[in-house]
């Protein structure tokens, strides 16, 4: 059929095609990658693949090529697996605008780049910023930048990574749409993943094409904020896990390179000297060496920011030796300083010479771990403490670099993920259950045309959609219920059209039974049928009586049409078929066959439940022979107070009596059968039926060439 088609089904050679070509962005983006980097240029072109994918295939080519790009790149620069983040994000954003048709004009080619510098250069700038901190080389663009005093460190290093990377995506998109011209149309076919899945193309519309339904919320929409919000959450679940992990981790290891550190220095004090020291302020050889032993110690390792020496007593700290730093003054031996508030819980274990745990403190010095590592003396008394500092601004440094590599590190996955969900969402899930319902709806629309029904229910099976999940079980259990259900409307049709063929043929026997004593009115019952459904037909074309003319009602007038005369069955046969005028007495009653044929029919419909036919069958048998004008019989109805068909069939009635001979009078020829059929209109006939009949002629005089009268 034509007017509709079914999946393109799976096949392994347009998924090897796509697979192939997604591994060809891939090395696109690593050939002009190291391209670049050989030629010393600024660049990277390490995203025209990643468009190029995108722009062909969608968001999830795109994000594929984008990421594995960066996975294979961290395998010689480890930091690279932390960028593949902007990578598959300039992938997302680059399947937004094609579909947009972006690329396909100047003004949005130039909105790519710029959207794409904001990503690269702009979210760019954090990743290295958080990771290795803001260094600034005069030589450098930030570092000029910074030195003209017009912005801050934090805005010159954003903002000269901009600008450093509008370069290279102007020519990231000026490849890709190059690339993108050259390629042939059967390549866009193959690299989109649609050829991986079942896409349902119902009455050859596009499978990404998006109907407006009113919808309180879709299906989709419910299982993308139920995924998305599961993502999200356990990845920044796991991200602070992970931040804080690492932490306590830093911060342990902090703590044993500090106890090292103490304990080291405290083997180099001899604690029998401790005194002697303090008393004579640091004079000495034996003071000198150790200092110069414990300046040592501190400069070995660049974590320990201070390094000294307190002999705690009830007074404070006193102090024997304090290392000198870059920003701070060393302590004068003998000074005694108020022991630090951090360690309050820790001062009576400090009194007594016993060992305490690292303790983290914030005091003018900083925010520092401090570890005390006692020093005894021959007698083994603890006779004063080594202190070593760890800045913990460090830790903070490294726990926002390790955040930012993790954030970066899960976002891409996350991205990456969410574009595969949201792919297997849409044509896994939604375009099969779209299309089932379009064709369910259409299903349900087609009302009682049998051809339109079973088209309906072959357009559905060609869907062919076999997911093998629970969608394809709802597509193949509404196919049998359509299926089931035409076959069972076919059924009912034929009985119906059964019944409807018997009772006819009952109305046709027993109108015949009624003419067959009328010798003079040769196929008046045909002939009147055929008139009155030239009449309704007219009357629905000019749309008279809207409201009554309807299908079912001219079924009804022109099935009831051979019962109108039925009450003649009644009718002596010498008043029936006398030959002369009839007297008046006789006349009378001739006039009681309408009320013996309305009788007759009521009882029939007495014996039948709901609504029938046989109703307008009585109204034409009882009132065919009411005038427009109120002088008719039995009752004297005037104008649309008279049913309608009774209406109808009094024009036809009079013009078969008029145009057919009778035993009382020949034939009238046409013409004057047909004027005397206008000049009823308003006082006999109604004016609306006289006038369809005068437009329909020509049907009028091909009904009279069948029975073989003249026209």
């Amino acid at each position: 059929m034509n007017d509709f088609q079914g999946i393109g089904h799976i096949s392994r050679k347009q998924n090897l095609a796509a697979l192939l070509i997604c591994a060809g962005g891939v090395a696109l983006n690593l050939f002009l990658n190291m391209l670049v980097t050989a030629l010393g240029l600024p660049l990277y072109l390490d995203t025209v693949g990643t468009v190029a994918a995108a722009v062909i295939g969608g968001y999830l080519p795109g994000v594929l090529v984008g990421f594995v790009t960066n996975v294979v790149k961290s395998l010689f620069d480890a930091s690279s697996l932390y960028y593949g983040l902007l990578n598959v994000l300039i992938g997302l954003f680059a399947a937004m605008i094609a579909r947009k048709g972006w690329f396909k004009k100047i003004g949005g080619v130039i909105g790519a780049v710029f959207i794409f510098t904001l990503i690269g250069g702009g979210l760019g700038a954090f990743i290295p910023w958080y990771i290795e901190g803001l260094s600034f080389d005069s030589e450098t663009l930030s570092g000029t930048l910074y030195e003209t005093g017009l912005f801050t460190p934090a805005v010159a290093h954003i903002l000269s990574s901009i600008l450093m990377d509008i370069p290279d995506k102007a020519l990231t998109v000026l490849l890709a749409v190059t690339l993108l011209h050259i390629l042939p149309e059967k390549v866009y076919r193959y690299f989109n993943f649609d050829t991986w899945t079942q896409i349902p193309v119902y009455y050859g519309e596009e499978p990404a094409k998006k109907e407006k339904v009113h919808l309180r919320a879709s299906l989709k929409g419910k299982i993308i904020l139920v995924a998305g919000f599961s993502l999200v959450t356990v990845s920044a679940v796991i991200v602070m896990i992970s931040v804080n992990v690492y932490q306590q981790t830093i911060t342990r290891e902090y703590s044993r390179i500090a106890q090292g550190t103490a304990e080291i220095a405290a083997g180099m004090v001899d604690g029998d000297q401790i005194d002697e020291w303090l008393k004579n302020c640091g004079a000495g050889e034996e003071y000198e060496k150790t200092s110069q032993a414990l300046a040592n110690v501190k400069s070995s390792s660049v974590d320990i920011a201070y390094l000294y020496v307190y002999k705690i007593a009830q007074d404070g700290c006193h102090v024997v030796f304090d290392m000198e730093t870059e920003n701070t003054a060393a302590d004068e031996v003998g000074a005694v300083l108020p022991l630090d508030e951090g360690f309050s819980e820790q001062r009576s274990e400090l009194l007594a010479g016993r060992k305490v745990d690292p303790v983290v403190t914030t005091n003018q010095y900083g925010y520092l771990l401090t570890a005390y590592e006692p020093v005894y003396n021959s007698a083994g008394k603890c006779v004063c403490y080594v202190g070593a500092d760890i800045d913990m601004s460090r830790i903070d440094t490294l726990r926002r670099s390790f955040l930012m590599e993790i954030a970066s590190l899960f976002l891409a996955f996350l991205i990456m993920f969410a574009a595969f969900g949201a792919w297997v969402i849409e044509f896994r899930v939604m375009l099969p259950i779209n299309a089932i319902t379009r064709a369910a709806e259409k299903y349900s629309t087609v009302g009682n045309d049998q051809n339109e029904q079973d088209l309906s229910v072959k357009r559905m099976r060609a869907l062919g959609i076999s997911t093998g999940d629970e969608v394809e079980r709802l597509y193949k259990a509404v196919c049998r219920m359509a299926s089931s259900q035409a076959e069972q409307l076919r059924s009912i049709r034929r009985l119906s059209d059964s019944t409807a063929k018997m009772q006819d043929g009952l109305i046709i026997t027993m109108a015949n039974m009624v003419e067959n004593r009328d010798s003079d009115t040769g196929a008046h019952i045909l002939k009147t049928a055929a008139y009155v459904k030239i009449i309704v037909e007219g009357l629905k074309k000019k749309g008279y009586y809207a409201g009554k003319v309807t299908p079912k009602f001219m079924s009804d007038a022109v099935r009831s049409a051979p019962l109108h005369d039925v009450g003649k069955i009644n009718i002596p046969d010498e008043v029936l078929n006398k030959p002369g005028k009839l007297t008046a007495e006789e006349f009378e009653i001739m006039k009681t066959h309408t009320t013996a044929g309305k009788q007759i029919i009521e009882h029939a419909i007495s014996t039948i439940e709901g609504d029938n036919y046989l109703k307008e069958a009585r109204n034409m048998a009882a009132y065919h022979h009411e005038r427009w004008d109120g002088k008719g019989y039995p009752e004297g109805l005037h104008g649309e107070v008279i049913p309608l068909s009774a209406r109808v069939m009094a024009v036809a009635d009079v013009f078969d009596a008029l145009s057919s001979p009778r035993v009382y009078k020949p034939a009238f020829p046409f013409e004057k059968a047909i004027a005397i059929i206008e000049e009823g209109k308003g006082t006999q006939f109604d004016p609306k039926c006289v006038e369809v009949f005068m437009d329909s002629l020509d049907e009028v005089k091909a009904v009279l060439r069948k029975y073989n009268q003249e026209a």
